[in-house]
């Protein structure tokens, strides 16, 4: 039995108290046993829980609702349990129909073979553990596509603006040959950076449904690589640039997520900009440190952020940038890419003065 298996937990239905009582004997010892006596009493289990269920067992004939039923109920409802039964006939045009609506993992003869019974229970843990883990990707490919939306659409603003700009004027026969040459690398290097993030997510896509058995694993990138191909792409003018100081005290490799990484990095980078666009002097510096611990530090001398944002930014959709249009979800996505390989994002600020945000990595593995 591996070690994760007694973390798992396994509902059995059947109206036979003996059966039950068998089952739960058999594998008590290495996974939870939750038993029920009929559909609706397993539908009660699994609403008392919230589907905090791994595997379900479940017999064909019962009074009432039978197993194929459960089993429907428990696809729509709980997608992430893997389904299993049993049966003691041989009906074989019903069994053919769950099996080919993909209602059930693996059907089961009565009596059960204890055995036979772990083996199939192994192989629905390790199913279960892979189909969860499907769902999670797709949960993050949601949130990271959302996120993207969210930094695409003042660089494609921008491009808009300038177009309408450049179209207004050039009727007019306003514009000049150097107006027009600085409109059109703006819109070159806001093109050329939308383009780097589309870039970022389908290479992200790919990682996310790549094997990551027989090593093929994301490729590593430290910390100041991120940062340097974060200010070579983004749509920066000089006098921007030039507030921007870099400092390597310890530089450390990111192979979780380094592309989705890149895009926090942006969403950080195009928040910060937007603070200091009023300042006189401005200075954003970024920090990469292993110590104490692995992190990249931003630090901008700003305006600050007030207090009443500043205790919620990490948990609602409150804006700092709220009279220019922003709507507060940036922070929150930038931490869940954080959190989702065991990473966090912490935010000082000082009103009138100062922000800081820190992109916390997991401490590094030694060698």
């Amino acid at each position: 039995m591996q070690a994760n298996e007694r973390n798992i937990t396994v509902l059995y239905v059947d109206d036979e108290a003996l059966a039950r009582k068998y089952f739960a004997s058999a594998i008590e010892s290495d996974y939870t046993v939750l038993t029920a006596l009929s559909v609706d009493g397993a539908i009660e289990v699994l609403s008392a829980t919230h589907g905090a269920v791994d595997i379900i067992v479940t017999d064909y004939r019962m009074p009432g609702q039978n197993g194929v039923e459960l089993l429907r109920h428990v696809r729509e409802e709980y997608p992430h349990i893997v389904s299993i039964l049993l049966t003691a006939f041989a009906d074989k045009d019903v069994l053919l129909d769950t099996i080919n609506r993909g209602e059930v993992f693996r059907i089961l003869e009565k009596p059960l073979q204890r055995e036979q019974l772990r083996a199939v229970l192994r192989e629905a843990s390790a199913r279960g553990r892979a189909r969860i883990a499907r769902i999670h990707n797709m949960n993050a490919i949601g949130e990271t596509l959302a996120f993207l939306a969210h930094e695409l659409n003042t660089p494609l603003a921008a491009i808009a603006n300038f177009a309408r700009g450049v179209r207004r004027r050039a009727a007019s026969s306003q514009v000049s040959p150097a107006e027009l040459t600085d409109a059109t690398l703006s819109i070159q290097d806001n093109a050329r950076y939308c383009m780097s993030m589309l870039a970022a997510f389908v290479e992200s896509l790919r990682l996310a449904n790549a094997p990551t058995l027989g090593g093929h694993a994301q490729a590593n990138a430290s910390a100041s690589q991120l940062v340097a191909a974060l200010l070579d792409t983004y749509p920066l003018t000089k006098a921007q640039r030039a507030s921007i100081i870099v400092e390597v005290r310890q530089d450390f490799g990111i192979s979780a997520l380094p592309n989705c990484v890149s895009l926090v990095l942006s969403s950080i980078l195009s928040n910060a900009l937007r603070a200091l666009s009023e300042q006189h002097a401005p200075v954003l510096r970024f920090t990469v440190d292993c110590a104490p611990a692995p992190g990249i530090v931003i630090s901008d001398n700003g305006p600050g952020i007030p207090p009443e944002i500043l205790e919620r930014l990490l948990i609602d959709p409150v804006s700092t940038h709220a009279s220019s249009g922003g709507h507060g979800w940036g922070l929150i996505f930038c931490n869940r890419v954080m959190q989702s390989f065991g990473g966090s994002i912490t935010v000082k600020s000082e009103l009138g003065r100062s922000t800081v945000i820190a992109l916390n990595f997991p401490a590094l593995k030694k060698e």
